[in-house]
């Protein structure tokens, strides 16, 4: 389970959240939502992504972009969505 919003935009280096044993790199993700029968996928999400246990943490201006993505993809009724994440 990711943890959203709980990376400064500026942070390029912290300790894993989750399992406190590595630092984590700047890199990408793919971030997947569903909702009743509803996915959309967002790719190439910038991450802090653990070197350990590759448990991935979002920026608070990344987890805001991607959520809006995603809801408006669900609420255009979309049962199916791929989409590229581009700042």
């Amino acid at each position: 389970m990711p943890f959203f919003g709980c990376v400064s935009a500026e942070e390029t280096l912290m300790t894993c959240g989750f399992c406190w044993d590595d630092e984590t790199h700047p890199g990408t993700v793919t971030v997947t939502f569903s909702e009743g029968d509803a996915t959309v996928i967002i790719k190439d999400v910038p991450a802090q992504i653990c070197s350990n246990c590759e448990e991935y943490f979002l920026s608070e201006e990344v987890t805001e972009e991607v959520l809006e993505r995603a809801n408006g993809a669900f609420g255009r009724g979309t049962e199916v969505a791929i989409l590229r994440y581009a700042a």
